[in-house]
């Protein structure tokens, strides 16, 4: 058999196919291979231990979750939208397109006011733990814009941490300003980023929202309701909105959830109720010599 000859250009030819073949990549540097489908219980795995990892460093104990709507932008802004309609529809008073989007935009501005309480919520949460010796009730959010800007905004201003759960959309949502760098996070799988919202919360607090915050108190309410989760504070932030969305009272006197368990959740208007509602639920649930009853001691330093 005649044995076959390279020429040295030859050599370094052949020697540079194989090292570039995507095969002989390291296989945790190979994104190609990563995001094969076969692959997607490895980054589902990933996606689970990365954000876990991070909490577990910076030392975050326990968090307060707070939902609502991303289409709930601060007062001032929502004036802006307003005043531009309202001149728009100046100029083209027979455009129902414009009509209907002003319509949509002076229904925002006055549920703007939940922004500010959102934000007001996270800074007495941020302020009343601060200095506290373990990272306690943490303000946590998906990180997005409107209700869950305002929560991570109030933890900043009042000087502390605050946790961003974000996740990738079709219509890419832009992460905000105000999570604290090193503990923001961008998520591809819903259910994975639930089980984050869910492993260390000690409260859930939920502003007016649409789909997205349903399915967040819903999964929660389900949790608690069916032992999955140990009960925890649920908050409705809207005497006005929330009856009206969801009528509880109803779904009790059809049968279809048991009386008791309206109980699971209080109705408040205001981010001081919703902050004295968390500390007397564990004033009540909280077990002598319990971590959080010792954490919770620190919420009453804080003079609403």
């Amino acid at each position: 058999m005649k044995a076959r000859t390279l020429t040295p250009a030859r050599r370094r030819k052949m020697l540079k196919a194989v090292i570039e073949s995507p095969t002989y990549r390291r296989a945790y540097q190979d994104l190609d291979f990563l995001a094969r489908e076969e692959l997607r219980p490895v980054r589902l795995q990933l996606e689970l231990l990365k954000p876990e990892l991070a909490l577990v460093e910076n030392g975050i104990e326990s968090t307060i979750v707070v939902f609502g709507s991303a289409r709930i932008l601060a007062p001032e802004e929502m004036r802006r939208q307003v005043a531009g309609l309202r001149e728009a529809l100046r100029r083209r008073p027979r455009s129902q397109e414009i009509r209907r989007r002003l319509s949509v935009a002076e229904n925002l501005l006055d549920l703007s006011r939940y922004y500010e309480e959102a934000r007001r919520f996270a800074w007495i949460a941020t302020r009343a733990m601060r200095g506290a010796v373990k990272k306690d009730f943490v303000i946590v959010t998906g990180g997005g814009p409107g209700i869950m800007e305002a929560a991570n905004r109030g933890a900043y201003e009042a000087g502390g941490h605050s946790v961003g759960l974000n996740i990738t959309l079709p219509h890419e949502q832009a992460p905000n300003p105000y999570m604290t760098p090193g503990l923001s996070f961008r998520f591809h799988y819903f259910a994975i980023r639930k089980l984050h919202f869910m492993m260390r919360s000690r409260a859930m607090v939920a502003f007016p929202g649409g789909f997205g915050t349903f399915d967040e108190l819903f999964e929660t309410l389900t949790l608690v309701q069916t032992g999955k989760k140990k009960r925890v504070p649920i908050i409705l932030v809207g005497k006005d909105f929330w009856p009206r969305a969801i009528n509880f009272e109803t779904l009790a006197e059809e049968g279809v959830i048991s009386p008791e368990d309206i109980e699971l959740v209080r109705i408040v208007d205001t981010a001081e109720e919703a902050w004295q509602a968390i500390g007397q639920f564990w004033k009540r649930h909280g077990r002598p010599g319990d971590r959080r009853r010792r954490s919770f001691s620190a919420m009453h330093e804080y003079e609403l």
